[in-house]
């Protein structure tokens, strides 16, 4: 998947300017697929000038003019065609602090403690996700239960793949958690 999917599905929530993207893309997006707002605003002139999205100048007092896109009829035929165009490529995980982890065994007293730090931090940045995940399920829940918004939803894939970040989050803590844990039991014994 490129950027630009992923950007095109954002726009399916309707008109938005590069800003609104980065910030759906920190509080919603984030959850399947990352980007800097410059890759968002670089990808965004790329799509405008193959004709995938357009946009309209919004002019404002006291601030800089913006920019809002939406998908043209082709970016909308384009979000189509990608749902079937090609199978997904399995999930590719690159982790670096797991990478630490698999060699912390050769570490002194001062690499345990960094990595430990490390973990503490993702368990942090866990935590934060999932209290910003949460809130965005009860906006998109809007006050029903789950039965209630799946049998009246207009859209369900944003909820779906909600659901996906807030698993792997809730997985992100439950390992953190069970690792520093461990990593306390094993420093008691040395």
């Amino acid at each position: 998947m490129a950027l630009r999917d992923a950007v095109m599905a954002a726009l399916l929530e309707g008109e938005a300017s590069g800003y609104d993207l980065a910030k759906a893309f920190e509080a919603s997006v984030a959850n399947f697929w990352m980007a800097t707002p410059q890759q968002i605003y670089r990808e965004l002139e790329r799509m405008e000038g193959e004709g995938l999205v357009a946009a309209r100048l919004v002019e404002q007092e006291r601030r800089p003019n913006k920019r809002l896109f939406s998908l043209t009829p082709a970016g909308l035929a384009a979000v189509r065609a990608h749902l079937t165009d090609r199978p997904s490529k399995p999930l590719a995980l690159r982790d670096e602090l797991l990478v630490k982890v698999q060699c912390l065994d050769v570490g002194d007293f001062d690499a345990l403690d960094a990595v430990r730090d490390e973990i503490k931090e993702r368990l942090e940045r866990s935590v934060a996700k999932l209290a910003r995940y949460e809130r965005l399920r009860e906006r998109l829940l809007d006050g029903r239960g789950e039965d209630e918004f799946w049998a009246s939803a207009e859209r369900v894939g944003p909820y779906l793949t909600l659901q996906a970040g807030l698993a792997l989050e809730r997985a992100n803590v439950q390992w953190a958690e069970t690792a520093l844990a461990r990593l306390e039991q094993r420093a008691g014994r040395r």
